[in-house]
Order: structure tokens, then C-alpha cells, then sequence
């Protein structure tokens, strides 16, 4: 049984869910339209605990937030909405990490909806909902905000001054997790002054953003810890991430020094001129297992092949240049989701990388994710897993 979270996100109406139950492996086209299934009149009998429950402790076995990597069998997971996303302003982080020819649409657009016809298509329908007003982009990808590493749920500060109240879409859920005997923890919210951000950022063309990231240049400075959580991907004891343009040294720092001794934080870095969450870069699938955008290959490749994974190559996307991907590159193809080592999420619309997925003996599970990657997420990106069924183990060195 896959239990499923769910948010609705956006500008001044993003709201927290609470859960429906589904089984996965029926009918695998049609999961997702079954899965999630409209009832507003149920909501008042699955409201969460309320504030004056007493907190308890909880047996280990009974927390119900546990994972340690990406792909033992998925029980628990948290799915984002695309309600009343939004449109960042222009401002120089969204410049640094959005594409040129998209430009004008954000000087256009900035502080307005996404167009609405193109997110009507990117819905899909929940159970209950719990409208929590205020201003900010979308809480369409918990991935980006949300990392659980054992029993502990840990909140990015994010680095997007458009995302800073993004995290209280999540609120309600994280409060049931704690009462319910999950760890919790706020990594440092950032000023979001002008001095985290590189100000005169020189950035006129993709030209010249390649040359940045070669020097090692970024927009955000090191004033103080900032990350996304989706820079950070997970194998048991071993933890790798990137520097990127929303994921400063002092933010890793910060997570390595908060998760040490028991986890080891690892950087590592690729030939993008674009660095922004690792998942459509480098995507771990299985114990030993990974996925490496050869568009942007991993400068520590080799010390993953000394330890004995298995690196793979996925095939170029297949979606068509004209599909509008405002805040993403046509790689989400390979952000997907694993639910167990065998059976994965992945684009109906993508055949070669199914293809694949199923010379390597795993399962797909097609759905049509394609409008919903413009809001710039695949599988991975709009999901957080909550609970995986495992134990935590070494798998690397």
C-alpha cells in the first residue's frame, strides 16, 4: 500500500492536504488519474491531530517518516500541486537560472499565474484541502524544499527570495509527522538580503553562464547558508551534492555538520553551465545504480566506478523543442521516481528511456507528465518519499 500526501500550492492560496491510500501496480497507465481521487466532503473527518494533542514518544518502528535512500520500496509520499502557481519576478536569481529565450516571458509574466490552460492540464485531483494564505511562487515541488534522511524531515532555507514562505504549505503535514514522533528540523532561514546574491551577476547569454560555472562562479555569494534540498541525493550512509546556483558552501556545510557523524556529505560537480538541483543530472536508482546526464557529465565519475556502480546513460529526452519548459531543461526525462529497485515512474511520453529502464529488468510506470515538467519538475521533483521500507547501510567506498 502507497500512502500518498498531497499539497495545493501557490501565490497567496497554497494549501496543505492530508492523505488518501492507493494501491500501486494496477492497470500502471492509469495510475495516477486513479490514485488521486476528488472528495471534498470527507475532509472534515481526516483532519490532523490538532495542537492540543499531547506529543508523545514513538518507537522507532512506528515513526512514520523513514528513508535512506532513493529507492527501497516506497510507503509514504508527498505529491505537490500546481493551483495558483506562479510566476517568479525577474528578479537576478530567477535571471541566473532560467533560460534566455524565456526571458521575455518572465519580465512579461513575473508576479502573475502561469497561464492557466497550461496548468489546468498539469492538476490532477486530490482529496482534501486546507487553504493557508500567503505570498509566494508554488508549493508544487516538496523535493526542493523537503529532505527526510532517517527519521527526520528536514526543511531547506531555499535560496529564491520568491519561494521563502513556500515551506508553510508543508506545515500542517511535518506537524502530524512530529506529534506522530518524527524529527524536525528548520535549517537557518536566510535574510535573503541583496549581500546572498551576486548583484552584478554578468550574465547577457548562455555563453556566458558557461564560462561562469567553469570558473565556479554562481549568483548566489556566501553571506550566509542557503540550499534547496533537491541538490542534496541520497544512498544510506553517503549523501552527494552539488554547489549550485541555489546551494551555497555554507549550506552544505551546514548540512554536514548537522547529519555527521552518521552521514557523509560528499560534493561533487558537473559540466553544466546551469547547476540547479541534482536530480535531472545525476539521479541514483538503486543500490549501485545511477543515472548520469552525459550533458553534463560528473567530474568524480570515476571515483563511483572504483567503488563498483554501475553508471548509466540515459537517452536524449524526446520532448519537442517547441513544449514550453519555463524553469527546466527537456532532461527531466530521467527525473524519475523509483518505488522499489524494480518498478519506476517515468514519462509515458518518453519510449527510449522506457526502453531502458526495462533493459535494466525495472518495471515502468508510464504516466503523462509533460505539462506538468513546464512548472519545471518530473516524478522526483514533485514528490518527497516520507517513508521507504529500509534499513540504513554503506554503499559507497
Amino acid at each position: 500500500m502507497l500512502r500518498v500526501r498531497c499539497l495545493r500550492g501557490g501565490s497567496r492560496g497554497a494549501e496543505a492536504a492530508h492523505l488518501i491510500g492507493a494501491m500501486v501496480g494496477r492497470a500502471a497507465s492509469g495510475w495516477v488519474s486513479r490514485v488521486f481521487r476528488s472528495t471534498s466532503s470527507s475532509a472534515a473527518a481526516q483532519l490532523p491531530l490538532t495542537v492540543d494533542e499531547p506529543v508523545t514518544e514513538h518507537a522507532p518502528e512506528d515513526c512514520p517518516v523513514c528513508a535512506f535512500n532513493e529507492w527501497d520500496p516506497l510507503e509514504e509520499v508527498i505529491v505537490g500541486r500546481a493551483e495558483n502557481a506562479c510566476v517568479p519576478p525577474f528578479t537576478v536569481e530567477v535571471k541566473a537560472n532560467t533560460y534566455e529565450k524565456y526571458w521575455p516571458f518572465y519580465q512579461q509574466y513575473g508576479g502573475q499565474t502561469f497561464p492557466k490552460d497550461h496548468v489546468k492540464k498539469c492538476i490532477i485531483h486530490l482529496l482534501l484541502v486546507i487553504p493557508v494564505s500567503y505570498p509566494c511562487m508554488y508549493a508544487a515541488m516538496p523535493r526542493d524544499i523537503l529532505i527526510v534522511v532517517g527519521n527526520e524531515i528536514i526543511e531547506a532555507p531555499m535560496a529564491w527570495r520568491a519561494r521563502f514562505f513556500e515551506y508553510r504549505a508543508y506545515r500542517p503535514l511535518i506537524k502530524e509527522y512530529f506529534r506522530r514522533g518524527a524529527k524536525w528540523t528548520t535549517a537557518p532561514k536566510p535574510t535573503m538580503s541583496d549581500e546572498l546574491y551576486d548583484q552584478d551577476y554578468p550574465i547577457r547569454t548562455v555563453e556566458d553562464r558557461h564560462k561562469l560555472a567553469a570558473q565556479g562562479k554562481f549568483v548566489t555569494t556566501e553571506f550566509e547558508p542557503c540550499f534547496d534540498a533537491a541538490d542534496f541525493i541520497r544512498a544510506g550512509t553517503d549523501i552527494f551534492v552539488q554547489r549550485s546556483q541555489v546551494t551555497n558552501f555554507m549550506g552544505i556545510e551546514w548540512m554536514r555538520r548537522h547529519l555527521a557523524p552518521t552521514y557523509k556529505i560528499h560534493i561533487i560537480s558537473f559540466k553544466d553551465p546551469n547547476p540547479m538541483h541534482i536530480d535531472a543530472t545525476f539521479n541514483i536508482i538503486g543500490p549501485g545504480l545511477v543515472l548520469s546526464n552525459p550533458d553534463r557529465p560528473c567530474r568524480q565519475i570515476e571515483m563511483f566506478k572504483k567503488a563498483g556502480w554501475t553508471v548509466v546513460t540515459p537517452p536524449t529526452p524526446l520532448i519537442p523543442d517547441n513544449h514550453p519548459l519555463w524553469m527546466s531543461s527537456k532532461w527531466l526525462s530521467m527525473n524519475v521516481l523509483m518505488l522499489d529497485e524494480k518498478r519506476v515512474m517515468v514519462d509515458a511520453n518518453e519510449m527510449t528511456i522506457q526502453k531502458m529502464f526495462e533493459n535494466l529488468g525495472i518495471k515502468t510506470i508510464k504516466v503523462n507528465i509533460r505539462h506538468a515538467n513546464s512548472l519545471g519538475g518530473g516524478f522526483h521533483c514533485w514528490t518527497t518519499d516520507v517513508r521507504r521500507r529500509g534499513t540504513l547501510q554503506s554503499y559507497f567506498l
